[in-house]
């Protein structure tokens, strides 16, 4: 287990476990009303089966290879939310430090309790409470596009990585591998986007399950129609929202909400995301071609 480099300002008990919390409000790169959306998010959504799990864990780990991980490997899961990434990982190393911002850390807590290898920490980029140079693998897998920061965190990100170590994320991409078509459904979903994560709470909940339904079902019928008609082919894959076409109900429902209820959003292109990772000193960066995208595994 790593050692905290600070003092706990606060202990959150929870149940029968307890919960160091370490945010600094004036050093956090974090947008307030995004962290507390995140942690409204998880609280709905606060388990997952283990399929569900698999399945998507295997698709963000897809570029992870097991010499990257191993009984020895200390790591760090930045910008945990429901921790479920830190579950699905928690079999493949020695121990994992999962922070998090929001009140999300005790929904993570819950979720990874049967994980003796887990320790659910309340903090976030801006005051990581480790010190540099101290994981052997680092992830953060959908959060430093939902910061002011992005190329601050990863760099932060990059820091808490010993050398020869890795570091994987996910980011959410600028569409640089879409047709127009592709782009035009997703820009008029980004201008609904921003009436539906102002909402009230209870309201947005309503309407991101409404549009579950109007906007991610019948693409995710659709690919799942040609992929039927065509397992072997990738047609289907270039269909919007085909990602979800081997996910649950519950998982859409989920996705709708943190698509469309994240009030800060920003999107890179690979060019980018590559850039960002070479200035903060990792290298071998290599991105996955599969969905979702982007994620990429750099080395440092």
């Amino acid at each position: 287990m790593i050692s905290y480099n600070r003092d706990a300002l606060q202990t959150l008990q929870f149940q029968d476990q307890k919960i160091f919390s370490f945010v600094e409000t004036a050093s956090l790169n974090s947008d307030t009303q995004t962290v507390n959306s995140f942690g409204d998010e998880w609280e709905k959504f606060d388990t997952f089966e283990e399929q569900e799990l698999k399945t998507a864990g295997d698709q963000y780990f897809d570029i992870v290879t097991p010499n990257m991980l191993g009984a020895n490997c200390e790591a760090l899961d930045i910008g945990c939310g429901s921790g479920r990434w830190s579950r699905y990982l928690a079999p493949h190393v020695k121990h994992i430090e999962a922070i998090d911002p929001s009140e999300a850390v005790k929904t993570a807590a819950a979720f990874t309790k049967d994980c003796r290898n887990v320790r659910v920490t309340q903090a976030g980029y801006g005051c990581i409470p480790f010190e540099k140079n101290s994981f052997d693998f680092v992830f953060s897998l959908g959060v430093v596009h939902h910061v002011p920061d992005t190329e601050g965190a990863i760099g932060e990100a990059a820091g808490m990585v010993k050398p020869g170590g890795h570091l994987l994320l996910y980011i959410y991409y600028s569409l640089d591998n879409r047709g127009v078509l592709y782009k035009l459904i997703f820009h008029a979903s980004a201008l609904l986007r921003r009436m539906v994560s102002a909402m009230p709470r209870g309201l947005k909940f309503f309407t991101c399950d409404v549009l579950a339904v109007l906007l991610y079902l019948p693409f995710v019928g659709l690919s799942r129609f040609f992929r039927f008609l065509s397992p072997k082919g990738n047609f289907w894959k270039k269909i919007p929202l085909a990602y979800y076409a081997d996910k649950t109900w519950r998982i859409i429902r989920n996705d709708s909400l943190d698509r469309f209820g994240t009030p800060l959003e920003k999107r890179f292109s690979k060019k980018e995301i590559e850039t960002m990772l070479q200035k903060s000193g990792m290298r071998n960066i290599r991105f996955s071609e599969q969905a979702p995208y982007w994620h990429v595994i750099a080395q440092k």
